[in-house]
């Protein structure tokens, strides 16, 4: 997220699915061996950083997101330009992938990831995920809008934000209205984020 509480930039396309400005946000992330390792690489940095990352890649056992993050598209299926999503034949999840969508249609294999996709609203893409998941973590990676039905679902445990300190002035935000609190649990500072967790406050 950026210091102005974005999570994307504005204008986004096909070409810039993150928007003008919003790679910014994920340049902490781009040079771990981690982050690396799941997109096939090799080499990149290790420490504090990379520890981070790498626990919560071990500890997932399902992901859930919106059609937006899937695929940046909307509308049918057969209309999408990018219906087989952002990440080519093997996607960095590894794990099963809910997709909320108002579209059905049966689910996409490539490589070590499947995609299902859940018209069925929230609470079915997250009963579907922890079942997948076993013992292991549900993380909801995306977008804005399907996080903020998480938390409003009451369904969330831990939040993890990271904190590029970049202005992108205009875009998505990861936050609106919705009356919530928090208890800060940890964190971590770089040059190029602040990593922070936080709980749901108790009521």
């Amino acid at each position: 997220m950026s210091l102005d509480g974005f999570v994307a930039g504005p204008r986004p396309t096909l070409e810039a699915p993150l928007g003008e400005g919003g790679g910014l946000l994920h340049e902490w992330l781009f040079g771990l061996a981690s982050f690396r390792e799941q997109h096939g690489l090799g080499g990149g940095g290790t420490g504090p950083e990379d520890d981070l990352n790498r626990a919560v890649v071990e500890s997932t056992g399902a992901c859930v997101m919106g059609r937006r993050m899937f695929s940046g598209g909307s509308g049918p299926w057969a209309d999408d330009p990018n219906a087989s999503g952002w990440w080519g034949d093997e996607p960095p999840f590894g794990v099963p992938v809910f997709v909320l969508t108002h579209h059905a249609r049966e689910p996409l294999v490539l490589g070590a990831t499947t995609f299902h996709f859940v018209t069925d609203g929230i609470d079915a893409a997250l009963e579907r995920a922890r079942a997948a998941a076993g013992e292991r973590d549900v993380t909801v990676v995306g977008g804005a809008d399907v996080v903020r039905q998480a938390l409003r679902a009451g369904a969330v445990e831990e939040v993890q934000l990271h904190v590029a300190p970049v202005l992108l002035g205009g875009g998505t935000r990861l936050f609106a209205d919705d009356p919530l609190s928090f208890e800060l649990t940890d964190v971590l500072g770089s040059p190029k984020a602040a990593h922070l967790r936080y709980r749901p406050a108790d009521e």
